[in-house]
């Protein structure tokens, strides 16, 4: 992928979020408390032409986001 997501500031806020909570799973924080965040991210890539509409270009962006949460 060609965005660097971790430079965006909805990012940021998801990432801090992720970390002050006490869930150790990302996909779970995703879905519940940091739903919020993971939708103002992917309108940010859309923004950046990222096409979220290709399934598979959807599955890496939120494995790469899930990889990098449980990971830093």
């Amino acid at each position: 992928m060609d965005w660097d997501f971790t430079e965006n500031i909805a990012f940021k806020a998801l990432y801090e979020a992720f970390k002050d909570s006490d869930e150790t799973s990302a996909l779970e924080f995703l879905s519940s408390d940091g739903a919020s965040y993971y939708l103002e991210l992917t309108q940010d890539a859309a923004g950046e032409g990222i096409d979220l509409g290709d399934n598979e270009t959807m599955e890496e962006l939120q494995e790469e986001i899930i990889e990098y949460l449980e990971k830093n």
